[in-house]
């Protein structure tokens, strides 16, 4: 009887405990990172005007990922590789760095394995960043 009143005690304070919440402090968040679906050539742009960030939320990729209240908070950036001659490529985020003024994000390129399998197909890969900063962004 002991034991089943002990089990019940603890399984009350472990209930009753304080709970984290999810406080997202991340500087930026990924938004999509897609094989294909981008453009010809090799850009990035940064989306920082209210008409411009309207574009993204007509995305059906990213309307679900992205609030109205965003477009006074938050800078966007689109990562654009241009035109692969193979599946297997895509493009992303190595680091991204505070400092006083502004925002520097370093832009990995990220090629098929050699031993990889990939199709021989044409592809467009690119990644839409949300930075959680208004600051300038510099792109290395």
């Amino acid at each position: 009887m002991k034991k089943v009143i002990s089990v019940l005690v603890i399984f009350v304070l472990v209930s009753c405990g304080a709970k984290k919440t999810a406080n997202s402090t991340a500087l930026y968040e990924v938004l999509t990172e897609q094989p294909d679906g981008g453009g010809n050539i090799k850009f990035f742009e940064i989306l920082t005007e209210p008409n411009e960030i309207k574009m993204l939320q007509n995305d059906p990729l990213l309307s679900s990922k992205m609030k109205h209240d965003d477009i006074n908070t938050s800078n966007y950036v689109i990562l654009n590789m241009g035109e692969k001659n193979t599946s297997g490529y895509t493009i992303g985020i190595e680091k991204v760095e505070e400092t006083d003024k502004n925002i520097i994000i370093t832009v990995k390129e990220n090629n098929p394995a050699p031993d990889a399998m990939v199709m021989q197909v044409i592809s467009y890969p690119y990644t839409v960043v949300k930075v959680h900063s208004k600051k300038e962004i510099i792109i290395k």
